[in-house]
């Protein structure tokens, strides 16, 4: 998969550019459950799109061109793998994973290995494209360059991973209410899911 990101990087980044308000409505949806303050990580960090908006400062992944332009964005990147991440125990007081896990070979793994870098009570925030809404269903029909090796989960379907991998106490957000190319405004974020093709969901360790 990490060959696919690098030779494609150009194109995933360009698309925040090209979707400026999908984008910064996940963003919105985000900053509603993500912590404003301690150490945190995203997993996946792929272009620093969102750890640099989000106040992340580390993030690691498996391109290395996409790190090299997370770089440039201020991020202190790591190359590496989810399923097995260079970090001690209890190091972190927050870990995101922002639709990555869909292109996770093992994302009970990367859930996993989250809750062993997480400190205690430290918060999970996973944001997903839900399965089974319209953009999930849209996304899987279309199958796009990256979306066709894409793993997507229902958010029940997450929840259970994320349960099995130990996290407890859910909060659910839900943005994207149209396809993004007729999305003109950013959209106010609602609690839940059902309704939005991007869910977040916190869980704590």
């Amino acid at each position: 998969m990490s060959a696919l990101f690098d030779k494609y990087y150009k194109k995933y980044d360009a698309w925040y550019d090209k979707n400026k308000f999908p984008y910064l409505s996940e963003l919105a949806a985000l900053k509603k459950i993500i912590p404003n303050s301690g150490r945190g990580l995203e997993i996946g960090v792929g272009t620093g799109r969102f750890a640099a908006a989000l106040g992340i400062t580390i993030g690691i992944d498996s391109s290395h061109k996409m790190l090299k332009l997370a770089e440039q964005r201020g991020v202190n990147v790591r190359w590496g793998f989810g399923e097995n991440l260079p970090f001690w125990k209890d190091s972190f007081d927050y870990a995101a994973i922002i639709i990555t896990l869909c292109f996770t070979k093992e994302p009970l793994k990367v859930l996993q290995e989250a809750y062993r870098v997480l400190q205690k009570r430290g918060k999970i925030i996973v944001g997903i494209i839900d399965k089974n809404s319209f953009l999930g269903k849209f996304y899987q029909k279309k199958k796009s360059v990256f979306y066709r090796q894409a793993h997507f989960f229902s958010v029940r379907e997450l929840t259970g991973l994320l349960q099995e991998a130990g996290f407890k106490n859910f909060f659910y957000y839900q943005t994207l209410f149209s396809l993004p190319k007729n999305i003109k405004a950013v959209e106010k974020p609602r609690k839940g899911f059902g309704n939005g093709g991007f869910v977040v969901v916190r869980a704590q360790k």
